[in-house]
């Protein structure tokens, strides 16, 4: 299974997703590996980090690209059980050709108005690579939401995001917890740390993706 992170903006926490949901799988015994297709390397810089730690962690391949990675990402398709694709936060060469090759792409929103005022080009961009990759199933997550349950920018971003129908809205909220970002400086995911709300996050995300593609 091909799942591609990706979203034409940037800081909605795509890097931190991909390796969070590798990290679960790779724990959960599955053959994994992230290709890493940001130039900022994020995702690679996580996956040394992991490889140099001294815990016995489970492993999680990793491997670099830029420009048409569509054929790439099939080739990788084909060896391992799961292929992340982690994209820059901007309309690439990287993102189009990867959703050519992917059964899933992931799109995760900050619940902000500027985050979510580029959903209508990134649908006709989707959309259009359907009409090439008839497998392909789009669907949305937010992320870096708010933690504080009186500040309402999840709600109104829920009801903004229901407009596209096509582009499923997961249940499954990220919140912009501290522990992911220490989880990320040791090359781990958050399922092998210590906080029950994030491991339930990235659980549940992973059970909801499982679900849409069952």
């Amino acid at each position: 299974m091909i799942v591609q992170v990706g979203n034409q903006k940037g800081g909605c926490g795509k890097s931190t997703i991909a390796v969070n949901l590798a990290a679960h799988l790779a724990k959960s015994g599955k053959d994994v590996i992230i290709l890493d297709a940001d130039r900022q390397a994020t995702s690679t810089n996580w996956a040394l980090d992991r490889l140099e730690s001294s815990e016995a962690l489970p492993t999680v391949q990793n491997v670099q690209a830029s420009e048409n990675i569509r054929e790439l990402a099939l080739d990788l398709g084909r060896r391992y059980e799961f292929v992340i694709i982690d994209t820059a936060g901007r309309d690439s060469k990287e993102l189009r050709t990867g959703i050519l090759a992917a059964d899933l792409l992931l799109v995760p929103f900050r619940p902000s108005q500027p985050d979510l005022d580029v959903m209508p080009t990134l649908y006709e961009i989707i959309t259009n690579a359907q009409l090439f990759n008839e497998k392909l199933k789009a669907l949305a997550v937010l992320s870096i939401a708010p933690t504080n349950p009186m500040i309402n920018e999840v709600a109104e971003a829920q009801d903004y995001l229901a407009e596209y129908a096509d582009i499923p809205l997961l249940n499954t909220v990220v919140r912009d917890r501290k522990i992911y970002r220490d989880a990320m400086g040791v090359g781990k995911g958050v399922v092998e740390m210590d906080n029950p709300k994030a491991i339930e996050e990235i659980t549940s995300l992973w059970e909801e993706i499982r679900g849409h593609k069952a």
